[in-house]
């Protein structure tokens, strides 16, 4: 459908995908009596959706840039700490109880995403009603973000840092394979190589759940997520080193179908009507910390010689987490720069806790 219509084409089905779900959210159509259906619709989603797109990458060609993606992380960490020592500074008079338990969530937040939260929470016995506000106004401010990353971060940031390497390099591609058309996932000829993609990403996502599980038990772990996505990513690595898998060249836009689901849905769970209780010193907290340390990362990178696709996908990865990596991704027209996304992101789920 949007290979039809060049409007659609130009602004992109992320784009479309948000925006539309930021619609249908706060439109009332959405009765308040679904909101676990959609967070059980939106972590189904991207959990088959991982999987299918690790399977078509290379790993032995993306171990080529792999240095410059931890450097970038490092240089992300760097700047989130930064900036939000600098706030708690601003603000450490008037309420420094406060402005310390914000900086500390906004470590833990912006440099490995949402799951970092709720452990802070708990590390710090950080206050109910602020964890509330920290959360909400978070998830607004992630979709304000996001959006700028996929529309006006591309052309911005490749125009102001070095270019990235060998597009869609790390990946076996095919130009088929990455367009916007997706037409062959309805074709009948196509129904048997769906189905072995569906059945291999569901093995994955059966071994991922109980392998955390498992490690729950072992080590008393609170929650599973980061877990979970940490193995997700490794046994989607390991089937992706079969060559046979790599042949299934379905897989990539069966999972970018999948990540336009999520997309949609998780902008739909995002309620603008919470910004009139906000407190004006988280909202000015919060953004600060997100953007100034955006614009501090983008100027260590330039100083570092980091590309603008790894410096993209992996400020990605540590401000929103590892799911929202593959529309990024997807932005940039770069397969090659997923592992780099994913890899950082779960390295943010650990400093982040790690920072508590």
């Amino acid at each position: 459908m949007i290979a039809r219509h060049r409007w659609a084409q130009k602004i992109g089905p992320i784009i479309l995908c948000y925006s539309l779900g930021l619609f249908l959210g706060n439109s009332g159509l959405i009765p308040a009596s679904v909101g676990n259906l959609q967070s059980t619709l939106s972590e189904l989603s991207v959990a088959l959706a991982l999987p299918m797109l690790l399977f078509t990458l290379n790993i032995r060609e993306w171990s080529a840039m792999a240095g410059k993606a931890m450097l970038s992380l490092v240089l992300a960490t760097t700047s989130v700490v930064a900036v939000a020592s600098t706030f708690y500074f601003l603000y450490a008079d008037s309420n420094a109880m406060q402005s310390s338990r914000l900086a500390a969530m906004s470590v833990g937040v912006y440099t490995g995403g949402t799951p970092n939260l709720a452990a802070i929470k708990s590390g710090l016995d950080i206050p109910n009603d602020l964890y509330i506000l920290f959360h909400s106004f978070d998830t607004l401010l992630g979709a304000i973000y996001l959006l700028f990353m996929v529309s006006v971060a591309p052309p911005l940031f490749r125009r102001l840092l070095p270019a990235a390497a060998n597009l869609h390099s790390g990946a076996d591609h095919h130009p088929e394979t990455h367009d916007e058309n997706f037409a062959p996932l309805l074709k009948p000829s196509n129904i048997r190589q769906l189905i072995k993609i569906l059945a291999l990403s569901s093995l994955v996502l059966v071994m991922s759940s109980g392998g955390a599980e498992l490690l729950k038990n072992l080590f008393s772990l609170e929650t599973t997520g980061a877990v979970t996505i940490l193995l997700l990513t490794s046994f989607g690595i390991l089937f992706s080193l079969s060559s046979d898998v790599r042949k299934l060249d379905l897989a990539y836009k069966m999972g970018m179908y999948l990540i336009f689901v999520f997309c949609l849905v998780v902008a739909s769970m995002a309620d603008i009507r919470k910004l009139a209780d906000l407190d004006a010193t988280v909202a000015i907290f919060l953004f600060g910390t997100v953007f100034s340390s955006l614009l501090l990362h983008a100027l260590l990178c330039k100083l570092s010689n980091v590309d603008s696709d790894t410096f993209m996908v992996t400020s990605v990865s540590a401000v929103c987490s590892p799911p929202f990596v593959p529309m990024m991704v997807k932005a940039l027209d770069n397969p090659g720069v997923l592992l780099s996304g994913m890899t950082t992101g779960i390295i943010g789920f650990a400093v982040g806790n790690y920072r508590e």
